[in-house]
This record gives structure tokens, sequence and C-alpha cells, in this order.
């Protein structure tokens, strides 16, 4: 790892991780082997991220969220606080043939705090999903979703302010 990384002693980064230089990596986190997070980003509290992930640029990752395989984080994403990511469609404990479902989260969106995000769906590039939405189908771009399940409510700008209808 570059020295221009911070990895706070409580967390463990496996050895075949690749984090970007000025990435910050705070207490009790697990990054697992595989891993890609590019740089600039900002890894809190108690994230977990599986292996093979990839994590863009500038990306913000908050406390308490899992990060599974298939999941793919572009640049400059927000991940509030105990977002819920799944990878699996049918999910069994007793099912040893399960199939990793990927899931896309696109360059500039946000996710609110303690929403879930249902595998094999895409959120579109700086869409917006609010607190507490539960995600079962694609964001499109530039777009505001809310509720459970997420509806479309407003078209947005790039800095996430809803646009004039009309």
């Amino acid at each position: 790892m570059a020295q221009e990384i911070f990895v706070h002693p409580s967390s463990h980064v496996s050895e075949l991780a690749r984090i970007g230089k000025g990435t910050k990596i705070w207490i009790n986190v697990q990054i697992r082997e595989n891993v890609s997070i590019g740089e600039d980003c900002v890894i809190s509290k108690d994230v977990y991220i599986d292996h093979a992930v990839r994590i863009g640029d500038r990306c913000k990752i908050q406390n308490s969220v899992s990060v599974y395989n298939g999941v793919e984080i572009g640049d400059d994403v927000f991940v509030g606080p105990n977002v819920a990511f799944t990878n699996d469609k049918v999910p069994r404990a007793f099912n040893a043939d399960w199939k990793i479902t990927p899931t896309r989260i696109a360059n500039g969106a946000s996710l609110g705090a303690n929403s879930t995000i249902v595998c094999g769906i895409v959120v579109g590039e700086y869409a917006m999903v609010a607190a507490g939405s539960v995600v079962t189908r694609d964001v499109e771009p530039f777009t505001l979703v809310v509720g459970n399940p997420a509806r479309p409510v407003a078209k947005i700008d790039k800095n996430g302010n809803r646009l004039a209808e009309g």
C-alpha cells in the first residue's frame, strides 16, 4: 500500500487490495482481497468491503455499510450510513449453488441513509436515492427516487437540486 493512504490501526486491509492515494480508511473497517478503491475516498467506521468489489475515485462510504461482491461503485458516489446492498436474488441459507447478481452505482449518484439497494439494478449518473428507500428497479440518471418501493419524484441537476417542471 502506498504511504499516501491512511489506515486506522483497528482496520484490516488485505495485502491483495488496491487502495488509491489520498484514501482514508477509518475505525473497524475490513477490506478483503482483490478490492479496488480509487483515490481520495473516505471509508468510514465499521464498513465491510467484500472481495473483488470496485469503488471509484472520490467516494464516501459512510458508517456501517457492507458492500458485497458484485457491487460496482463509480466515481464521486456518496453511500449514506447503513445503506444495505444485496447480491443474491433468491437468498436461501441452504443454496450452495447461488449466483451473484451484479449491481452498478454510476458516477455521482447518492444513496441516502438506510436505503436498500436490491441486486441487479443500475442507479444512474447523479441520481439520488432518498433515505430509507428500497430500490427494486433501475434509477434513471439525474432522478430522485423515494419510498418503498422507490419511485421517481423529480428530475435533479448534478448538485441534487430539483429542476423546475415544464
